[in-house]
């Protein structure tokens, strides 16, 4: 049995801003550049109220808060305190799976200071992460990295929350299937045409029913139900690509996948600009009503400059798709073929 914990930094762009500036503490702050291209990297939890979200357009949050305070990003400075948490964590642990620069995955299930329990390992780190970096975090402790995920969510922010074993399927049954991870606002429909809006009712359906209705991902669902994830943590995995993809509430031509199209490419944007990842390949993902997958890659002599970019050459690698007249379940954009952030350094035009 393993003890995950997941530690998730507290509105972290914004909340290193508010620190290092204490005149923006206690104001709604929202790390992003200005401009028409640009989308919000952080919100602090001011701003949050307002309906400020990341990956929000910028244009957005402004008419949302006016009020807001924009800072332009400072990623250098994310990197350090981001290395700094990472030292607290590895005086506890050498299984440590970082997810971005503001979240990690621990495995304590052997712990360098012999605690006994998962929970003081995580009180102590998010300990020391306040009196050492002036920040705040929070934490989800479970069995294995689906539920710790979740619960580092549950409290927060600056708290914990604890999934024992014994805990897990009663903590799930009437767990909203929207908070299972790859469950967008689609699937979410989609499920809940067939019934299902609680993960106790998604553990009804059996493997079989949920393949046929969702393909390989049904498999994953009916595993998540029963709270099984054996995913063990990894450490230093070294990102391989980045994707973001959504099924259909009922598939479509492949005209009327523009707006879906651009909404992903913002999404993926947003995840390479938050791990500072450059990548020189973008690849469209497209799945037929008959299950059938097609990808399209292009690698420009440049790698995307911008999230306009970005989304152009997913939409031109679109227009390499033959119209035959099919359905459309599925589309995804994502970007690989990622080189060193240091050979392409990110300047505040790009965005």
């Amino acid at each position: 049995m393993r003890k995950i914990i997941h530690i998730d930094m507290d509105a972290f762009y914004a909340s290193v801003e508010q620190r290092d500036d204490p005149g923006l503490r206690g104001k709604p702050v929202v790390v992003a550049w200005k401009g028409a291209q640009s989308v919000v990297c952080a919100a602090s939890y001011e701003a949050r109220t307002f309906g400020v979200r990341s990956a929000m357009p910028a244009l957005r949050a402004e008419r949302l808060c006016p009020q807001a305070v924009f800072v332009p990003p400072d990623f250098t400075r994310y990197r350090a305190v981001s290395r700094a948490t990472r030292e607290i964590f590895a005086r506890h642990t050498d299984l440590i799976e970082p997810l971005s620069l503001d979240e990690a995955y621990l495995d304590v299930t052997l712990n360098k200071q012999n605690l006994p329990a998962a929970t003081q390992v995580a009180g102590r780190i998010r300990q020391a992460i306040a009196d050492e970096l002036h920040l705040t975090a929070s934490a989800g402790i479970a069995p294995n990295k689906f539920l710790a995920k979740i619960a580092s969510d549950w409290n927060k922010p600056n708290g914990q929350f604890v999934i024992r074993p014994e805990q897990v399927l009663t903590f799930l049954t009437a767990l909203p299937v929207g908070r299972i991870p790859g469950v967008g606002k689609v699937m979410e429909g989609r499920l809940k045409s067939l019934g299902i809006t609680a993960v106790g009712e998604l553990r009804a359906w059996d493997a079989a029913a949920l393949t046929q209705q969702f393909g390989k991902y049904g498999q994953r669902l009916h595993e998540l139900a029963r709270g099984v994830d054996e995913h063990p943590v990894q450490p230093d995995r070294p990102t391989r690509s980045i994707s973001a993809e959504d099924t259909f509430a009922q598939d479509v031509p492949l005209a009327e996948t523009e707006a879906t199209l651009r909404r992903l490419a913002e999404k993926v944007w947003q995840s390479a600009l938050k791990e500072r990842l450059v990548s020189r390949t973008v690849v469209l993902k497209l799945k037929t009503s008959q299950f059938r997958q097609l990808t399209r890659s292009f690698t420009p002599p440049e790698p995307p400059a911008s999230c306009a970019v970005l989304t152009d050459i997913a939409l031109g690698l679109r227009e390499r798709v033959a119209d035959e007249g099919l359905r459309y379940r599925l589309v995804g954009v994502g970007l690989s073929n990622f080189r060193e952030p240091a050979a392409q350094p990110l300047q505040p035009g790009l965005f």
